[in-house]
């Protein structure tokens, strides 16, 4: 029997507790056009090869790289990247500047997995920066200075190949919210939950809170989303991922919904698969900010 929305989502908050913190949501204020750019890179590494597949690179050896800098080589039209823990899928190839051999790559072959700018950031401090604010669809060629990557410099190829919605976008829809939960949202997108002090709902609820216009989910996608849950009767967050990352639940339950929706549910314990709740009774309030489809990963809950 397919699970429903709250049993499946309930899971996927359960999975939280293997993934890492972040640092933080946003790129504090940041400047696009302040980012460093560098003549010297452009001049000297020919990239050619198709946008998505393994680039060929040569170097007009050796290259040197005296600071960190970002260029375009193809300027995507896509979703831009605007936080540290918007959901991205990145293809990257890095190279050895003063020598112009590989120093490893990832992707090209549908392979990657969905990140974000703060896990890149953990690894390659510098390619976290030149990531923002660039779209999808774009080929970057980013530089290290020496030091940082490879004691000489490197360079890397970046396909930005996929950005997920930062939050749920779009109108926001009118809900006869009485005796139900109160969704405020910061700058950022991440909502808080208020619990009415009302009667607790006999049976799963479920409101459309912003009505997004991206494609409409069915039951096959598998979806990238933010999650909060809060204990209807403690008023404690349960579970959130805007604290680590975003996760990739099943979309049964939720096919109808569109591609940056917020949907609240209140889901008593019967209509999800455990008790959360720290008094036993388990009802929670759960936000659910639909980011995208995602093609790339198969749901953490499963079906």
């Amino acid at each position: 029997m397919r699970k429903t929305a709250a049993a499946l989502i309930t899971l996927g908050l359960a999975a939280l507790a293997l993934a890492g913190c972040s640092a933080g949501p946003s790129f504090a204020g940041q400047a696009c056009s302040a980012k460093t750019t560098s003549s010297v890179l452009t001049n000297s590494v020919t990239v050619k090869g198709d946008f998505g597949s393994a680039p060929k690179v040569t170097f007009a050896t050796p290259t040197k790289v005296q600071r960190a800098s970002v260029d375009d080589l193809i300027t995507g039209t896509g979703t831009a990247i605007t936080a540290k823990n918007q959901p991205i899928l990145i293809d990257v190839a890095l190279y050895d500047s003063n020598t112009g051999q590989s120093l490893g790559s990832t992707g090209f072959d549908d392979s990657t997995q969905v990140a974000d700018i703060n896990t890149w950031d953990s690894q390659l401090k510098t390619l976290g920066d030149a990531l923002g604010c660039a779209t999808a669809g774009s080929r970057l060629l980013v530089g290290f200075p020496a030091g940082t990557v490879s004691e000489g410099g490197a360079v890397a190829v970046v396909d930005v190949r996929k950005v997920f919605l930062p939050h749920a976008e779009g109108s926001l829809e009118y809900n006869d919210a009485l005796g139900l939960p109160t969704v405020v949202r910061a700058p950022d997108g991440r909502p808080g939950i208020i619990i009415p002090d009302a009667a607790k709902p006999a049976k799963q609820i479920t409101q459309t809170l912003i009505r997004g216009t991206g494609p409409k989910l069915t039951t096959a996608d598998v979806v990238r989303v933010q999650l909060t849950s809060v204990d209807w009767d403690t008023r404690k967050v349960l579970r959130t991922t805007w604290d680590s990352e975003s996760v990739a639940i099943s979309a049964a339950g939720l096919e109808g919904q569109t591609v940056g929706s917020q949907v609240l549910l209140v889901v008593p314990p019967a209509d999800a698969t455990q008790s959360t709740g720290s008094d036993g009774s388990g009802t929670q309030a759960i936000v659910v900010d639909i980011l995208g489809i995602d093609t790339s990963a198969a749901a953490t809950s499963g079906q």
